[in-house]
């Protein structure tokens, strides 16, 4: 209850100005400055801080509310927003030069720009030789045109440092009304701790997450009302330290974050860690410089656009801290852990991972994940036998608890995090105890938002489900086979054909053409090579190749160019997936509104997928057939419907057999140790990213390729010693090794559980796609081929000894070899059962698609 008292009190403090209405309008000045990078760096930017110490400032300063309301030019706009958010310094300078507080009292702002033409106006008679609107192709770089009266703050540093923010909090659920409402109290909290640290003359360097800090950017935006509501709290204007902005261990802003969560969670018993309000990443990269001038209008939706469905899918992040434990029953022994899950099966997130307690084992964790805002996290209380018990006892359950899900989104969002106690059931038997077993829990949310599409090409229908627990992709061996189009559940939404043209009635030679079949069974030509470009969906589109910058180019309803690599939002991020960008496309629309690009889609040549973001139902259908023709030309080379322009390094990341299966990206879940700490420079926290019990991202020595996307539990490491490629996306369970030693090549995409090696021994080449069990070798000794696309079980090989060939893709069960001895063909598709073959010894041929029992 007194902690309660605690945040009643802070939610007591005033501030007058309306937060919610105010933060909405910083974040679309933002997205409008973003717009305009010049304004970020160059003569541009200090030509703007000319005209806003030379014409704003001394405007607003002889401005009468009587007068009406002025809008400041869009360039001096941004230089007043940085001035202000250092507000000790803006007030000083203000007393200075102007000898009062400039307020935003009759401003508004340019973006909603409504009543420009008077402020216009009045520009221009105050100050004919400088234009109201800067004109960018006349600006040059003025040195001479400082002036005597203005600030000495350097505000080119304070554009630089500013200039980040609007990137970590520019996701959609930002300007959610209940987001907001939370971040003011939160930020109320914030102040109210600072308020008590001067009460006790502490000096303690305080440090927001993003959601506190856009709310204190948007006090600070009102000079007048953040003064005299700061000076009624703590006697004084509050300092906005943004000057720090290394996040190392040790450093002021790694301290400051660790002490502030410390005093939070000791002041309130709430979380500070929060669910959409932690540190994104670095900014990423643009792909241009220069903005994209030439705006396409957006054109309404044709009947080709509802051609095939893709299902809509809401998604949530989540965060999770199991806090304490109560009423064990005396003489417990045992290490307590907490296993949880989700009740409903989830596109998201279908599997169980663990936490430690906080009381427990005395250290902050915390685990990140997404998931569909359905059903119920489930938790179970697990207690793990001291050392001197054998390893192999199972862990003993305590008891299980839930939390659902569905009551904070439906029908309405009412709040975003819950703290709170769960009474366990156990797992045996009825709840009888007058005191059960209890658990903590700490859960924040982020408003659902639509989740991006993911599309697969594969080469075979998905009929294989009731065979094994694996979606399995076959490799094409029929150079005129279907591609199946397939959404994350393996439901088909198109079938696509290349066709190599044919010969009709008057010796007319068709074209190269793409045929698709839809799910009505309707068949029909999606599109065509002219000779130049490709045509797609009756000329609504186009894709052609180009010799700039970028590889090819989209253009249609919408501008779109295709570059190598992982760009803007897929740049990868922290431990994210690290396989080489040539196995990678990005489609970047450019547009009025967005004219420095925004990508829209990933195309993954070398698995064949494309995954299209939530908003951009347009691409879905041009973006996979631009998916098709790309992949299925490229790795040919470059020829047959585009110029041998590719570059070198994608066509041999093209040289897969047939088309591999898209690995899920399994950075689900991972636990951070309180030595990671998410912090602020302006407010800039780290990232939530979290590390596993006892694991580490690249583990033992001589880990020097990438980890990539790793899920990863207890004592494991993500690249074993001597590993020198790239580990790929692994999902990696007890004392299991990414990389076996000595495994040169790529590993693939693995999830694999106890004692498991991802390359044995010896294997040169590339294992490929597997999912393997105990004790299982991904390729056996002597295996330079190949292993194909597998899913392994206990004490299997994917290659037999000899076996210098190609797998293939197979099921495998328990004591099974894939090629028997002297197997020098291809196995093909098998799926395979117990202590079974898939081809004898002497078999030279292709033994086909197999179902294979006993």
């Amino acid at each position: 209850m007194d902690h309660e008292v605690e945040w009643v009190e802070a939610q007591k403090i005033e501030t007058s100005v309306d937060l919610i209405a105010a933060a909405k309008q910083q974040l679309l000045f933002l997205a409008a400055v973003d717009r305009n990078r010049w304004l970020y760096d160059g003569p541009a930017l200090e030509r703007a801080i000319y005209r806003y110490n030379a014409c704003w400032l001394p405007l607003l300063a002889k401005h009468s509310l009587s007068e009406g309301p002025l809008v400041p030019p869009f360039d001096c706009e941004w230089i007043w927003h940085c001035h202000r958010l250092n507000p000790v310094r803006y007030k000083t300078d203000c007393e200075q030069f102007y000898g009062r507080l400039l307020d935003v009292s009759g401003v508004v702002s340019s973006v909603n720009g409504n009543c420009k033409l008077e402020t216009e106006d009045l520009w221009k008679r105050l100050y004919p030789e400088e234009p109201y609107h800067l004109d960018l192709d006349k600006v040059v770089s003025d040195k001479s045109a400082a002036l005597e009266n203005c600030t000495k703050y350097d505000l080119v540093s304070a554009v630089k440092r500013q200039s980040p923010f609007y990137y970590q909090v520019s996701r959609s659920f930002v300007s959610n009304d209940v987001f907001l409402q939370e971040a003011v109290a939160r930020y109320k909290g914030f102040l109210y701790l600072i308020k008590k640290n001067r009460e006790r003359s502490l000096k303690r360097f305080c440090v927001p997450t993003y959601d506190v800090d856009l709310i204190w950017h948007t006090h600070q935006l009102h000079p007048v009302a953040y003064c005299n509501d700061l000076e009624k709290l703590i006697g004084k204007v509050l300092e906005h330290d943004d000057t720090d902005s290394d996040r190392g261990k040790g450093k002021k802003l790694d301290t400051g974050f660790s002490n502030t969560t410390a005093q939070w969670e000791e002041t309130f018993v709430r979380r500070y860690w929060k669910a959409g309000a932690m540190y994104r990443g670095s900014t990423p990269a643009p792909v241009t410089t220069s903005p994209y001038a030439f705006d396409v209008l957006a054109k309404e939706p044709t009947p080709e656009d509802d051609l095939i469905r893709v299902p809509e899918v809401e998604v949530v992040e989540v965060l999770l801290e199991i806090i304490e434990v109560r009423n064990i029953p005396d003489g417990h022994k045992g290490k307590l852990s907490v296993v949880f899950s989700k009740t409903q099966r989830d596109s998201l997130f279908d599997a169980e991972r663990r936490l430690t307690i906080l009381s427990e084992a005395g250290e902050k964790q915390v685990a990140f994940f997404q998931c569909e805002p359905t059903g119920e996290l489930r938790f179970q209380l697990v207690s793990t036998s001291p050392s001197k018990i054998p390893v192999s006892r199972e862990p003993k359950s305590l008891g299980f608890a839930s939390l659902s899900l569905e009551e904070f989104f439906s029908p309405a969002i009412t709040q975003l995090s819950v703290e709170k106690w769960l009474e366990l059931i156990p797992s045996k038997g009825s709840r009888t105890d007058p005191k059960p077993i209890s658990l903590r829990v700490a859960v924040s949310f982020t408003p659902p938002t639509r989740c991006p599409s993911v599309l697969h090409m594969v080469q075979s229908r998905p009929s294989w489900k009731g065979y094994c627990f694996f979606p399995i992709i076959r490799k094409s061996r029929h150079s005129k086979s279907s591609t199946y189009v397939v959404d994350e559940a393996q439901t088909e939404v198109i079938s696509l054909q290349m066709s190599d043209g044919a010969t009709f009635k008057g010796d007319h030679t068709a074209q190269r053409q793409v045929i698709g079949e839809m799910d009505s069974g309707e068949t029909r030509v999606l599109a065509e090579y002219t000779g130049i470009f490709w045509s797609l969906l009756d000329s609504k589109w186009s894709l052609k190749q180009t010799n700039v910058d970028n590889q090819f180019e989209l253009l249609g309803t919408r501008v779109v160019k295709i570059f190598s690599g992982r760009k803007l939002d897929y740049e990868p991020k922290h431990c994210a997936k690290r396989r080489s960008d040539v196995d990678f496309m990005t489609l970047v629309e450019f547009s009025k509104q967005h004219p420095y690009g925004k990508a829209v889609a990933l195309l993954d040549l070398k698995f064949g997928s494309i995954e299209a973001s939530a908003e951009e139902n347009w691409l879905v259908l041009p973006g996979i057939l631009s998916a098709f023709i790309l992949n299925t030309l490229l790795k040919k080379g470059g020829s047959n419907g585009f110029d041998a322009t590719t570059k070198v390094a994608q066509q041999e990341s093209l040289k897969s057999n047939g088309l591999k299966e898209e690995s899920k990206d399994t950075e689900l879940v991972a636990t951070v140790e309180n030595k990671v700490k998410a912090n602020s420079t302006n407010g800039q926290t780290a990232a939530a990213v979290i590390a596993p019990e006892k694991g580490s991202g690249c583990g033992g020595g001589g880990c020097s390729g990438e980890c990539g996307n790793m899920v990863k539990a207890a004592m494991a490491s993500g690249c074993g010693s001597g590993c020198s490629g790239e580990c790929g996306d692994m999902m990696k369970a007890t004392n299991a090794s990414g990389c076996g030693s000595g495994c040169s090549g790529e590993c693939g995409e693995m999830m694999k559980a106890a004692n498991a090696s991802g390359c044995g021994s010896g294997c040169s080449g590339e294992c490929g796609e597997m999912m393997k069990a105990t004790k299982a070798s991904g390729c056996g000794g002597g295996c330079s081929g190949e292993c194909g696309d597998m899913v392994k079980a206990a004490k299997a090989s994917g290659c037999g000894g000899g076996c210098s060939g190609q797998c293939g893709d197979m099921v495998k069960a328990s004591k099974a070899s894939g090629c028997g001895g002297g197997c020098s063909g291809e196995c093909g598709d098998m799926v395979k059962a117990s202590k079974a073959s898939g081809c004898g010894g002497g078999c030279s041929g292709e033994c086909g698609d197999m179902v294979k029992a006993a």
